[in-house]
């Protein structure tokens, strides 16, 4: 059975459901009226996206170094992205060899796809054969790519000898696959900073 309200009833009616409606309306709407069919949703928190590393390993790492920056541990022959949070992205690398050692903390100075290469004068010293100048490709020292440390004549760099990573065998750059340089190169940014220990 329908039971019929009269005019004054449903008028009676709708006015108490809307009434009732903005009563328990949170406070931050009250004096917002959407438009029929709106739902007001409160805005996402953003989320912190993590890199994704294909190459490198995510490891436990706890460094005062601030997220961006390189930490160098020629011990370990490892080079560590810092993440942030107690976090880093490991890599295998080649270190410098016996009286080619360095430590210390320089800035990302430049990035170079394909590097060129012109040995300095003491290691052409060293090694006669080697010739002044080197276009970049595949059969150039530096590899795939290169990351200046300030105006030293030092470098992160890939390696056309892969079999040096795990060793200490530059004359002080640190050598990296290329595949890991590769990766290294598209989160570093210019001017991070790089600690060698």
């Amino acid at each position: 059975m329908i039971t019929r309200l009269s005019v004054p009833a449903r008028s009676v009616l709708m006015a108490s459901a809307v009434l009732a409606g903005f009563l328990l309306a949170p406070a931050a709407h009250a004096n917002t009226a959407p438009a029929d069919g709106v739902v007001l949703v409160p805005p996402a928190k953003a989320e912190t996206v993590m890199p994704k590393f294909k190459r490198g390993r995510i490891v436990d790492f706890k460094t005062r170094q601030k997220p961006g920056s390189i930490v160098i541990v020629t011990r370990e022959h490892a080079l560590y992205y810092i993440l942030g949070n107690g976090k880093a992205v490991k890599y295998r690398v080649a270190t410098a060899k016996r009286g080619f050692e360095w430590s210390g903390t320089n800035t990302v100075s430049a990035k170079v796809k394909w590097p060129s290469w012109s040995p300095p004068a003491a290691m052409r010293k060293r090694r006669p054969e080697l010739p002044s100048y080197m276009a970049g490709g595949p059969e150039n020292p530096l590899g795939a790519r290169a990351i200046y440390l300030g105006s030293s004549i030092y470098r992160i760099h890939g390696t056309n000898e892969p079999a040096s990573i795990g060793k200490s065998a530059s004359s002080g750059c640190i050598r990296m696959h290329n595949a890991d340089v590769s990766e290294l190169f598209q989160h570093v940014k210019l001017g991070a900073t790089v600690t060698v220990v």
